[in-house]
């Protein structure tokens, strides 16, 4: 599934709102595939024909053509299909003729020009406009609350629709199955086309142009000009004001504003370092360093000769491992699984960690998880 993509699309909306300038500064680097994109590719491809075969179409198994396709892959876009059945169903609730609508070119050129983008499922009711986007990324936890790529795709179903059916609500839904996240948050027609007059529209003109101020942040992992971008070094190069002494040195609030900024920093560092290494492959040299060969472990040239030498030897070359929780899954169903196997299961507690206030998970309580274990 090829997809074009807008200078200002729906997909990078939350980085060029934040740092305007960023979208023409991003057309002077090449697109970078990776393999994390062909998954993602792969997984939509894969939930796309899994919800519209749910939905009888006529439609074409991909599963042949798909690099990564896997049974954990398999799993979750027969979930997603089958989490937009519901959805669907409940718009029925207080619409006789809802409409779905798959993998759909929307157009919010209204508000930002030649802004368009591909919404995975939409669905359109009396009254309500839900939209909703499968992630399929381990990364990072995506949330619908106040999500720009969300809002352009609402713009974009409203221009769409709103003519048809009386809609003067909007739910979006993030559906993130590998991340265990379903992200929901609803917002009214009059307060999102308010924010597109307001925020979306003026900046748009502003990043179209290349103007406005460069702004470092979160958004910057996802700009193609993320390794050379001075804005973000100077925000990064912030904490070396600090000595680095031991942290018996520094006082709390000087612990807090590097914690705040440790990981975004150690984000840019490996940025600087990838894009120094590839650059150093094409001849650039970097006073002081230079590129040498990485350690290897040794692997086998042929695994089936291997265990055809090892069982004559007399000896079993296999190991046998208990299928993980989504793969026995897959085996057995979800209603079987849970059936004969939901009371030999249990989720652990998981180990502390150290995070920003407004995350919204309990704050941690090592008193309780002591007396739990005992």
């Amino acid at each position: 599934m090829s997809v074009k993509h807008a200078l200002l699309s729906a997909s990078s909306a939350h980085k060029w709102i934040a740092c305007p300038p960023s979208a023409l500064l991003s057309k002077k680097f090449e697109d970078a595939s990776s393999s994390f994109a062909q998954e993602g590719t792969d997984a939509h491809t894969l939930a796309q024909y899994k919800l519209e075969k749910l939905l009888g179409l006529d439609t074409k198994d991909p599963t042949e053509s798909l690099s990564f396709y896997d049974e954990e892959m398999n799993s979750h876009a027969e979930y997603y299909a089958a989490f937009v059945l519901e959805q669907l169903e409940k718009a029925k609730e207080t619409c006789a003729d809802p409409q779905i609508l798959i993998e759909q070119k929307l157009d919010f050129s209204k508000y930002v020009p030649e802004g368009f983008g591909h919404v995975d499922c939409l669905i359109i009711s009396d009254g309500t406009l839900t939209v909703i986007d499968y992630k399929y990324g381990l990364g990072i936890k995506v949330s619908a609350e106040r999500n720009p790529q969300m809002f352009c795709y609402a713009l974009g179903g409203l221009a769409l629709f709103d003519g048809i059916y009386d809609i003067d609500n909007i739910r979006l839904i993030i559906y993130q199955p590998r991340r265990e996240n379903i992200s929901e948050y609803s917002i009214s027609k009059s307060e999102l086309i308010k924010w597109a007059e307001e925020v979306l529209a003026p900046t748009a003109q502003l990043a179209i142009k290349g103007e406005g101020e460069y702004k470092a942040g979160e958004h910057c992992q996802f700009c193609k000009a993320k390794a050379t971008c001075r804005k973000r070094a100077e925000y990064n190069l912030e904490l070396a004001k600090y000595d680095f002494e031991e942290p018996a040195t520094l006082d709390n609030d000087e612990i807090a504003a590097i914690l705040g900024k440790a990981d975004e920093l150690v984000s840019w560092v490996n940025d600087v370092k990838e894009y120094a290494l590839k650059e150093a492959l094409n001849g650039t040299t970097f006073e002081g360093f230079k590129v040498v060969a990485g350690r290897s472990n040794r692997k086998y040239t042929d695994e089936t000769a291997v265990a055809d030498v090892v069982i004559a030897a007399g000896k079993d070359p296999y190991e046998k491992k208990l299928l993980g929780i989504t793969a026995m899954t897959a085996l057995l169903g979800k209603k079987t699984f849970e059936d004969i196997l939901g009371g030999l299961t249990f989720k652990p507690p998981g180990k502390p960690v150290l995070v920003t206030a407004d995350d919204k998970r309990p704050e941690y309580n090592s008193a309780f998880e002591d007396f739990d274990e005992n």
